[in-house]
């Protein structure tokens, strides 16, 4: 190590020891969090507590969130939030959450453990670091004496000055050693304390299960809706029309040929009409493309019949399992459809990797942007496919552009590479 680089490790230790010091009297001062909002419980039965209690938890719950934010950045993970989310927003069904749930309460365990612990990582390291220091300014305060006084100060004095520099040495070290640790011993506590726990992270797994249970039956339902409407309102309208005009064929054949033969004519156009519509909604099903081809095959093709040009760039060592790769098929047509609506772009691109057992799925263009997903609308059908699989979507939006879609896929792939980079139009 060079004399720049310990001069540089020895400023972040100061550093890291100075901001311990200045964290002690925030932690010290969450302790006055306790009383304010256990004061707020009992006078809900007289109204005033509600909108306390409601104020009192939102701060603490800031409070807590500024040291889980610390504490994640010193130990390099995520600690997500472990609060409930009440059914409405009503403040009755608010406090009931909050004092109901678990969190609430660990907040308020909290709150005295972050100040003895604190103070203990705050100050330990300052102090060793103190100590450090008038191992070796101690030596020339006695020296400054001496010669102020000119008297020798006691027998034990040229002791001291050998043994004072080595106490120096001693601190500074531990000082060197116990700066990181303090840190991350205070950050594992707060991590212990504000993180969910394996019960609260269990019943959020379920309740996410769930919800996303019911989005997929909801999307199923409305799927063999459209299927059965676009049947009966299509092919099978077509294939009535198709019996009428055969049976009356049937009859005017020995009386008027002309008339049939014309009759024929117009069944055969509807056979051929029932048979496309037939095809198209087999393909709105699963693309015949996407069975043939893989996901590969039939993104280039989504790609070559749109309206913008489109860039495809797939990297996947095999394919997918066919409920995912159609579910993101579907995924990525809607997106572009989207796009080719409302963003106003000039070109649009794809692409797709598989990474850490993930299908990760950009789209990206470069239109006007402020995209957001409306209730009812495209994106948070998006939202809905790939909840079924377990997969997320992430939109970037901003207003002027561009617009990136992030879709992600838990998945294996086959064994079979699949890679392209092609630029359609």
């Amino acid at each position: 190590m060079t004399d720049h680089d310990l001069v540089r490790a020895a400023r972040s230790r100061l550093t890291q020891a100075g901001l311990g010091l200045a964290r002690t009297p925030l932690c010290v001062a969450g302790i006055l969090l306790i009383p304010l909002q256990l004061y707020a419980y009992p006078l809900i039965l007289v109204t005033i507590g509600v909108p306390l209690l409601l104020v009192f938890t939102a701060l603490a719950r800031r409070y807590t969130a500024f040291f889980r934010w610390w504490a994640a950045r010193v130990l390099e993970v995520e600690i997500p939030p472990p609060y409930r989310v009440p059914a409405n927003r009503g403040p009755m069904t608010r406090v009931r959450t909050i004092a109901t749930d678990p969190a609430t309460w660990r907040d308020l365990a909290f709150l005295p453990v972050n100040a003895i612990v604190g103070i203990f990582s705050g100050l330990l390291p300052v102090a060793f670091w103190i100590n450090g220091l008038l191992g070796f300014v101690m030596p020339l305060i006695w020296l400054d004496r001496g010669k102020a006084e000119y008297v020798v100060l006691d027998r034990d004095t040229p002791g001291n000055f050998v043994l004072a520099p080595l106490m120096g040495i001693a601190f500074l070290a531990l000082a060197w050693w116990a700066t990181p640790r303090a840190a991350r011993l205070h950050a594992t506590v707060v991590k212990w304390l504000l993180a969910p726990s394996a019960t609260a992270a269990l019943t959020d797994r379920v309740r996410v299960l769930a919800d996303s249970r019911a989005d997929t039956v909801d999307a199923q339902a409305a799927e063999l809706r459209r299927i059965e409407r676009d049947l009966h309102d299509g092919a099978q309208a077509r294939l009535v029309a198709l019996g009428l005009s055969l049976g009356m064929a049937e009859e005017l054949l020995a009386r008027d040929p002309r008339a049939a033969q014309e009759l024929l004519a117009e069944a055969r156009q509807s056979s051929t009409q029932a048979l496309a519509e037939l095809r198209d909604l087999v393909r709105g099903i699963h693309p015949p493309v996407l069975a043939d081809r893989g996901l590969d095959g039939a993104l280039r093709a989504l790609a070559l019949a749109h309206p913008l040009p489109v860039e495809v760039d797939l990297e996947l060592a095999g394919r997918p399992e066919a409920p995912v790769e159609s579910a993101a098929y579907f995924a990525v047509a809607e997106t572009l459809t989207n796009v080719a609506k409302h963003s106003g772009a000039t070109d649009a691109w794809v692409r797709v990797r598989h990474e850490d057992g993930r299908l990760s799925l950009m789209i990206g263009d470069n239109g006007r942007g402020g995209a957001e997903p409306a209730e009812n609308g495209g994106l948070r059908g998006i939202e809905r496919r790939l909840a079924a699989f377990d997969g997320t979507l992430g939109i970037a939006s901003p207003v002027g552009g561009p617009t990136i879609v992030t879709m992600e896929l838990p998945c294996e792939l086959s064994s079979v590479k699949t890679s392209s980079s092609s630029g359609t139009g």
